[in-house]
């Protein structure tokens, strides 16, 4: 198939030992950048709804909310694609522990807070956007599944579209069968075509079969074996960096190449 052709205007990123992609670039040129506060700050979400946001909500917000500054384009009118490979994980232990227990004490709340679109909810609600929005899961090829879906409407629709994917540690007996460690987020604006605050050209193409996964130096590659999200951290690390290209999957048995040029 021919190459999918598209742009990145905004970039964002948050873990617990990189507060924005700024701190990706320090790392990756040899310095310690200083170390994010403990929580997301999500300063897109009012202060009640901050509040009352679990921690899933909150790191794709702030990744989110960092992506669309960066690019300067209007939240209330850009397309958005939320993934994620296993949602909220410590409302799902939460759940599945009280429903065991005494499910008559199952909070609503907590419910509304577990599903998997619950994070690009917030995110339409607090800022007031009517444009359309998608919310996606792949498992570990979520990141690569949630680009290429991405990716397909910004082409069909020539529109610039926002992606977010993120994770938060797990809880419980999950963490047991999922092995996430620690929260990761990052998201992406992309655009059908080049303009003021284009940083990188992508030429997306697909593959079949899997891969081993890119090279990673450390810290970067524990990050990726401990977060699912983290899988987008090749990508990441080519828009920090002078360009190149990498291979991230999109589902069980699909690869995506992502050749990728700085735009100056």
């Amino acid at each position: 198939m021919s190459a999918l052709r598209l742009c990145v205007e905004g970039v964002g990123l948050w873990s617990p030992a990189l507060a924005d992609f700024a701190a990706l670039r320090a790392l990756l040129a040899g310095t310690t950048p200083p170390a994010p506060p403990p929580r997301p700050a999500a300063a897109t979400l009012p202060p009640n709804e901050r509040r009352r946001a679990p921690e899933s909500v909150l790191l794709a917000i702030e990744a989110a909310g960092q992506a669309l500054a960066m690019s300067g384009r209007d939240a209330a009118t850009l397309a958005c694609v939320f993934a994620s490979s296993h949602g909220d994980q410590a409302i799902t232990d939460y759940m599945c522990a009280t429903l065991a227990r005494a499910p008559a004490e199952l909070s609503p709340t907590r419910f509304h807070n577990s599903v998997h679109n619950a994070a690009v909810g917030y995110w339409t609600i607090a800022t007031g956007c009517h444009a359309p929005s998608t919310a996606i899961c792949a498992q570990h090829a979520s990141f690569g599944a949630g680009l290429l879906e991405a990716a397909s409407q910004v082409l069909a629709e020539q529109r610039p579209v926002l992606l977010v994917c993120s994770d938060t540690a797990g809880s419980g007996p999950l963490n047991e069968v999922t092995a996430c460690h620690q929260p990761f987020g990052c998201a992406l604006v992309l655009a059908p075509h080049a303009g003021p605050a284009t940083l990188a050209r992508l030429d997306l193409t697909l593959q079949s079969g899997t891969a081993p996964d890119p090279p990673l130096p450390e810290p970067l590659a524990s990050w990726r074996a401990g977060n699912p999200s983290a899988a987008s951290l090749p990508l990441l690390a080519l828009l920090a960096g002078g360009g190149g290209h990498c291979r991230l999957a999109a589902a069980a048995t699909l690869g995506l190449r992502i050749d990728m040029e700085h735009v100056t």
